[in-house]
This record gives C-alpha cells, structure tokens and sequence, in this order.
C-alpha cells in the first residue's frame, strides 16, 4: 500500500511557480495577498502578472494577466517577487468582489501594512489606472477596526442593503462607566448591536452568554449572525437587521418627544 498523498504546502508551491517565470514576473491578486499575510487562498489558482510586452505565454497552473507596472508595484516577501501591498489591493478590486476587496484592505489596515492615507494617497496618484474607481469605492467602505473577514463582509453586505453604516468594535458602558463588552457592529442612536458569530468554544460559552445578558439588560438589542447566517441567507439578515433599526429609531423618536413633552 503507497504512502497517503500530501500535498504540497503553498511556498513549496510557488518556489515552483517562480521558477518558470521571467524576470519582469511577479505574484499578484491573491496570491500576493497570502505572501502579505492576507487570509486569502495563494494557489486556487497562482497569480501571476507580468508586463504587456514581455513576449510570455500562458503557463499551465497560473492565472497569468499582463498590466504596466511601475517601480514600486513590485516588492520582496517570502524571498518572492509579489505586488506590493497598494498594487494587491488595487489587483483585488479589479478583478475581484467589492466585498472581498473591502475584506482584504480591511486586513491589510487592521494589520497595519499601510494607513488609510496611504491608500488614499495611492488613489490619487492614479486616478487613470482602470481600477481606480473601484478600489476607491471599495476603499471607502473600509474599516481598520475589522477584525475577521466575515465581520467585514457582514459591514459591507448592510451598507450595500441601504442601511447606515455601523461603528465597529465598540465598547459599551453601562450608565456608571462599567466596562459590559464590546459589539462588532454598532447603531448608537439605535443602542442595536449586532455580532458575526464563527466557531464558540466551550470554555468561552459561559462567559459570552454573561456579556449578552449583560448588554440586553443595559437596554441594548442583540443580534447575532452565523457564516450560514451571511453568506446563505443574506437578503434575511438584511431584513432583521432594517426590521430591528426602524423598530429602535421609532422608539427613540418616541422617547424624544415625550421628554420634551414632559
């Protein structure tokens, strides 16, 4: 009986890769991103990008696209060449979703590869490339306080339904100056929070359920979505979401008008 297969691990691969590429080659779009320390898949397909007229065919294995690149755009990481970090980002809102280009700037700031002034900086410096518009679109709807991927697609699937867009990472105090926890999403106006739920553990199970008490009793409404939750059902979440932000604006309206009244 043969040895199980085991396949090989993403450097492994792209050592690879690189080895058949011209000089004037360099990783990009996600790939680039994975070298950067993005959490984005680096081998489904390679990325690959070279210049116009380098005479380079197709290689078997890579998504390989031709672009100008300028001193700048190509930098080291891993010991390979790769786009830098504004020119992967810049890759990414080309050619790929506005949510998963907000994802991957989000972790990029998060991460503090670059500032916001940075990347608003590098907007202006090309606002005739053909990506300029929709990495400055999806440059806007960045948050550095992100901290997952999901939490960012769930951010920018409410801002896209309509909604306001949400504070991120808040903390919230009770009317003494009590530390209660902190919401990934939050519509202070509204005192509506809402979290992206991924994996719990056990351990942790306890004192979660004691933070989400302790919100709701503070007068906060809590809602919590899962990754089946965002991506299976996202017109629902949406719904949830709007139905729950009438529903507080009303009756803080409410309460507004009766304080004055009083």
């Amino acid at each position: 009986m043969g040895s199980p297969y085991v396949a090989p691990k993403p450097l492994d691969q792209l050592a690879a890769a690189a080895a058949r590429l011209p000089a004037h080659g360099a990783f990009s779009g996600r790939t680039s991103a994975w070298l950067h320390g993005l959490d984005l898949p680096p081998c489904d397909p390679i990325e690959v990008t070279v210049r116009l007229r380098g005479g380079v065919s197709g290689r078997a294995g890579m998504a390989l696209r031709r672009a100008v690149l300028h001193p700048g755009d190509v930098v080291q990481r891993h010991g390979f060449k790769t786009l830098s970090v504004l020119r992967t980002l810049a890759d990414l809102a080309q050619r790929r979703s506005l949510v998963e280009a907000v994802m991957a700037i989000d972790m990029a700031l998060h991460r503090r590869l670059m500032s916001e002034e940075q990347l608003a900086s590098y907007v202006a410096r090309n606002l005739r490339a053909k990506w300029a518009g929709r990495l400055r679109r999806a440059a806007a709807l960045a948050e550095p306080k992100s901290e997952s991927a999901m939490e960012s697609c769930l951010r920018v699937l409410l801002v896209k339904s309509g909604l306001p867009r949400p504070e991120a990472q808040v903390e919230i105090r009770d009317a003494h100056g009590n530390h209660l926890g902190r919401v990934d999403l939050y519509y202070p106006e509204q005192r509506l929070a809402i979290e992206y739920d991924g994996s719990t553990h056990k351990d942790s199970l306890a004192a979660d359920n004691r933070r989400q008490n302790a919100l709701v009793q503070a007068g906060l409404k809590l809602l919590r979505f899962t990754y089946a939750d965002v991506v299976g059902s996202p017109e629902q979440v949406v719904a949830i979401v709007a139905a729950a932000h009438r529903e507080r604006s009303s009756a803080g309206t409410r309460r507004h008008k009766q304080r004055r009244a009083a």
